[in-house]
């Protein structure tokens, strides 16, 4: 596995437009693996995320299997004088992970649940749009996922609830954008562009864990957590704590 992280010139057009668009970000991506055919339906998992630290200081960050060739994207995204990505080899960082190690984490996400709006009705996926309903989205999936987020000293809390872990949440966004059209005639027609129609809620979360099971973690850190991974989502990356 490989992890890299390119870093976008927000300054051209052509980086604004794909930060503009989940759709167009995911395209440009794939392009990145000349090996990786369209028509594939075993492709092996590429992940991706963007990170807005600042309004110049945006990164693309990927794992995938292989090392990406971004060129394209430096064309119209980067600059041309300077290295615009680095890769790495992320097999021996997974490899050193161990039980009881503690980390920074980032993970963007797609908070969602199922509901039943009455008896009878077929379940359908709804989106958490509150913090405290997103942080518990993920509080309920970080056992399988490998890790446990940690927990405030009492004498930290500055709230009677809510604020009992090391866990923030932001950048929360509500995306719409239409799939394309399988063919000419379906763009005239409403009911089909309904069906390719897109919405999209994530949020940012940026906290303090503790590893309790590392082939788990290994899994969440290569293949994602929760849905939407092929728009930005399910990427989560650890730092050292401090």
């Amino acid at each position: 596995m490989h992890l890299t992280r390119f870093r976008l010139n927000t300054a051209r057009g052509g980086a604004r437009r794909l930060l503009a668009s989940p759709r167009a970000m995911h395209a440009a991506v794939m392009n990145a693996f000349p090996e990786v055919l369209p028509t594939d339906t075993d492709t092996p998992r590429v992940l991706w995320r963007v990170d807005r630290n600042a309004k110049a200081e945006v990164f693309l960050y990927i794992v995938s299997p292989t090392p990406p060739d971004l060129t394209h994207v430096v064309e119209q995204a980067g600059w041309k004088q300077r290295p615009n990505w680095q890769t790495y080899d992320y097999g021996p960082f997974l490899s050193r992970l161990a039980k009881g190690d503690t980390w920074a984490f980032r993970l963007t996400a797609n908070p969602v649940h199922s509901i039943r709006r009455g008896d009878g009705e077929p379940t359908k996926v709804t989106a958490h749009v509150t913090p405290r309903h997103q942080m518990q989205w993920l509080l309920q999936r970080q056992e399988a996922a490998g890790f446990r987020i940690l927990e405030k000293p009492r004498e930290q809390r500055l709230l009677p609830e809510g604020d009992e872990y090391e866990l923030l949440v932001h950048e929360r966004r509500d995306r719409s954008f239409d799939k394309p059209a399988e063919d000419r005639e379906a763009k005239t027609k409403e009911r089909e562009r309904q069906k390719r129609r897109v919405t999209l809620v994530t949020a940012t979360f940026d906290g303090r864990l503790e590893v309790v099971d590392p082939e788990s973690l290994r899994h969440t850190l290569t293949h994602g957590l929760g849905r939407a991974k092929a728009y930005g989502c399910g990427l989560m990356t650890l730092a050292p704590v401090g």
